[in-house]
Order: structure tokens, then sequence, then C-alpha cells
């Protein structure tokens, strides 16, 4: 089944009534902002596990979350999921998720990846690095995410908006590593830095160091990832010229962000909520969600898909992911100071 199928058969209302399909089989009605072709490999061996039949509506975060606090005690809605945890944050703070206390989730799921009361989980990893252009540099000209505001990559840097969540994310790590005042310097220096005006998304970024307009590039893992597995031999040249630098190894570690879901209060199949949250920390989903979008597993000892091994040892930033939602608004306003548009 497609997720267009999916998605239109959530959109005509079919087996929405009490959590039982037309076949007379359980649901679980998922919200979804990942949008991710990959994760019907995760639904289909769900339903192959459990007999549970997913029905998918997928849209954007803060749509989604507008759609089930509008709905109400009505809304159809048994799981919401997304990527970013400013945006778990946003849901929580909507009063989106009911708690699920599982021991499965306790003992795979590491502390910093889950909220400290149950309501949501990580279950896939993405890292925000630092690219840098390897024919302007013969070895990596940092370390440290610090180091972008460093006057001497003046007019070099690439970064996409502050409105974009990842970046936002990261700033909020920084505020929890530096403090406030520490961290706006830092934006304020980084905008000095700046090759061009913030634009497009993380795969333009790395496109400005193949085009010779920027000398370094900030965006996540997996958009590397992809131009270097691609079939276009022009996205793999652009791979080929970008240097990934993994920041603050010998320190905090790299920051990352999570995908993550909770279950949503008032879930009609609660039950199958828990299953399927459950099911999203085994090792086969774990595998699904690393080979589907080139993410890291969330759970320990599950090893990533291959083109990611050669990083499988990287030092991650253990900063928890709720404070990463919690400090979203400061990290917000303080870019704005800064002027980072």
């Amino acid at each position: 089944m497609s997720t267009t199928i999916r998605t239109t058969a959530w959109m005509l209302g079919i087996g929405m009534a009490a959590g039982v399909s037309v076949a007379g089989a359980q649901t679980l009605n998922l919200y979804t902002a990942r949008h991710y072709d990959s994760d019907e490999a995760l639904y289909d061996a769900f339903e192959q596990q459990t007999g549970i039949e997913v029905n998918v509506l997928e849209g954007d975060s803060d749509q989604l979350i507008e759609r089930i606090r509008r709905e109400g005690a009505a809304s159809p809605a048994d799981v919401f999921m997304t990527v970013d945890a400013a945006r778990l944050q946003r849901a929580e703070e909507a009063g989106l998720f009911s708690p699920v206390d599982s021991a499965v989730l306790a003992e795979r799921i590491p502390a910093p990846l889950r909220d400290p009361d149950n309501l949501w989980f990580g279950f896939s990893e993405r890292v925000r690095i630092v690219y840098y252009d390897k024919e302007q540099y013969d070895v990596p000209p940092l370390s440290r995410y610090e180091e972008l505001a460093d006057p001497r990559f003046e007019g070099e840097v690439c970064i996409r908006s502050s409105n974009n969540d990842y970046n936002q994310s990261l700033v909020a790590s920084l505020i929890a590593a530096n403090g406030p005042e520490a961290t706006e310097a830092w934006a304020e220096g980084l905008v000095d830095n700046m090759a061009r005006a913030p634009q497009g998304g993380d795969t333009d970024q790395i496109r400005g160091i193949a085009s010779g307009e920027c000398g370094l590039a900030v965006g996540n893992h997996y958009y590397w990832v992809r131009l270097s597995l691609s079939d276009d031999e022009a996205d793999q040249a652009v791979a080929e010229r970008a240097g990934l630098i993994f920041p603050n190894q010998s320190g905090r570690g790299t920051h990352r962000n999570i995908g993550g879901a909770g279950r949503v209060e008032g879930a009609p199949n609660p039950e199958a909520a828990r299953a399927f949250l459950e099911f999203l920390a085994s090792d086969e989903a774990q595998k699904l969600f690393s080979a589907g979008n080139n993410e890291f597993p969330a759970v320990e000892g599950v090893e990533p898909v291959a083109v990611l091994q050669p990083y499988a040892d990287i030092d991650f930033d253990d900063v928890s992911m709720s404070v990463l939602g919690d400090n979203n608004a400061d990290a917000v306003r303080l870019m704005d100071r800064a002027g980072w548009r």
C-alpha cells in the first residue's frame, strides 16, 4: 500500500470508527510530519508483526499540531510523529501528548532522547555538521561550532535562515553549552561571516561549496549522503568537493537532533499507539530508520546503514532534547537580535 493510498484512505475516513477498520482489524491512526517515502517500510513491518493497520495523514508539523488541537477530544489521532526537538516541544506545550509508561522504551531509548515525563521519544538521530571546501582547504579549517564566528572566516559561511528548526536547535544547544550572552555574540559573528544572505535548504548550502561561493557550510549529515549516493554525476561531484567536519569532538560532541513521536492525549487506540512506539524502538525499526533516510539509530548497539558506519564512533552532545525545546524561544530571539534572517 503506498503512502498516497494510506493518506487518501485517512482523508475519506475509512477505518476511523472506534479504531476498527472496515475489515474488522484494529487500526492505528498516525499523524506524521515525516515526508520520507521510506517510512512506508516501517508501517508495513509493523502491520506484518502486529496485524494493526496503519492509517497515515502527512502534513506540516505546525499544521498537524494545530489540527489535533482543534479536533480536541474528537481527534482520531493516536500518534503524532515529527522531526526536531523544538517541534516535539511545541506539541507538548499544546497539550497533545499523554505519557507512555513503558519498560521497553525506558530501556532502549537513551534518557537524553526522550521526554523526562515520557510524553515523547526520539527514534532516529541526525547531526548538524560543518562542510568545508576541499579545494580551498587541505585540512579541516575548524573543529568547533564556536569557530564559525571567527573573523578569519569572514564572507565564507553558507547557512540556512533563522526560521529553520534545525538551526534553532543548534543555537539552543549552544545556549545550553555556553550561555545566552556568549551565544548571541557567536550569532553576531556568524552573521558577519556569512557569504550570502541565508537562502535555500541544507543541500543548497553544500552546493554553495561546490560553486565556490562558500568556504564553509552548515547542514544535516544526510543531505551530503544523498548527494554522494545520487545517480547524477553532478551531485556526486558536489559531494566529493565537500569535506565533513563533526564539530566539538574534543569536548561535548557534535550536536544531534531527533525524529520522534508520542501518543496523542485521548487516542482512540491507546494500546495500538503504545505498541507502535515500542516497535519503533526495536532493532528492526531502528535499521529501517537508518536505511530509509541515512539517519543514525537512537538505540545503542544498533549499527547504522553501511554508508554511516565510518562515522559510527562519533561522539554526540548528550544535552537533553527537552532542553533544546526549552531553549528554542530564547534561540529565536537572540538570532533575530543578531540580524540572522
